[in-house]
Order: C-alpha cells, then structure tokens, then sequence
C-alpha cells in the first residue's frame, strides 16, 4: 500500500523539486503540475507531485499522521 503524503517544496530544478517532510528531503517530479513555487505543499504520490494542497489541511494531515503512527507503535 502507498500513502500520498503532504510535502513542502523547498527547492525546484526543472521539473523536479526538492520536498520536505518532517525533515526527511525527496526529489519529486512536478511535470504533472502547473502552477507550484518554493513554500506550496503537494501531495506526493510514488514520486509525483499530483496535487497542490492548502498549508493548513498539509499540516493537519501530518498531524494525524504523526497521532496515527504513535498510537500504531504502543500496540502489540
């Protein structure tokens, strides 16, 4: 199973940008979108840009995320 997860471009080079969640940085292609700059957060699907997101919702949802995963690790 993959995730799409929000990331923040923090670098572009052509059609590749720089993206950054959590402190982990990815290349991540962003031919299939038109208008992204430094500063957007996409949501990243298998190394693709595939949609432009609103900051507040991206960092909700790594929010979540981040709740989710703690609870999965105090289970057996």
């Amino acid at each position: 199973m993959c995730l799409a997860v929000p990331s923040k471009i923090i670098e572009i080079n052509e059609y590749v940008a720089k993206v950054e969640v959590d402190g982990v940085v990815r290349d991540a292609s962003i031919m299939l979108l038109d208008d992204v700059g430094v500063g957007d957060y996409v949501i990243v699907h298998a190394g693709f840009a595939i949609s432009k997101v609103d900051e507040a919702a991206a960092l909700q949802t790594i929010a979540d995320m981040r709740t989710i995963l703690e609870l999965g690790s105090g289970q057996s």
